[in-house]
């Protein structure tokens, strides 16, 4: 699975681009200080997420994702199977599920659904975040082992 070269304005070009957590640190993580420890929350993150046995995709999207020298944050989708019961969550793992904790715990914009709340279908709601703020379409990655 290798990602695809990124395009003229920095970004990867649209589409659900799949890559294991190894392809993201090599291609985001590892170039400055402040990838590195964006890519080290970010692994964090996907471990804490895995933890719940519930974890149905993983998607990274935003300024991580291209060719910005120091992002301040990573943006984050995450899609948990019909099963998942956040009301049982404790510790960290209640924390990733606030969107203003988990931006002040973790340094992370972090979205998540249960799969039977997809409008439109889990793979259009995937979709939308290619959507850049002024309409224009950039790639995502699904973080995949």
């Amino acid at each position: 699975m290798a990602l695809p070269s990124l395009n003229a304005e920095g970004d990867l070009p649209p589409g659900i681009h799949l890559a294991s957590l190894t392809e993201i640190q090599t291609a985001f993580g590892a170039s400055t200080r402040a990838r590195e420890n964006i890519f080290q929350r970010l692994a964090k993150i996907l471990n804490i997420a895995l933890s719940t046995g519930h974890l149905a995709r993983f998607v990274v999207f935003g300024s991580f994702v291209t060719d910005k020298p120091n992002p301040k944050d990573v943006d984050i989708f995450m899609v948990f199977d019909e099963t998942f019961d956040a009301t049982s969550c404790r510790g960290e793992t209640l924390l990733l599920l606030d969107h203003s904790m988990a931006d002040t715990h973790f340094g992370a914009s972090i979205f998540w659904i249960r799969r039977p709340a997809a409008f439109g279908g889990e793979q259009a709601t995937i979709e939308f975040w290619q959507t850049k703020r002024n309409g224009a379409l950039r790639g995502i990655v699904e973080i995949v082992e």
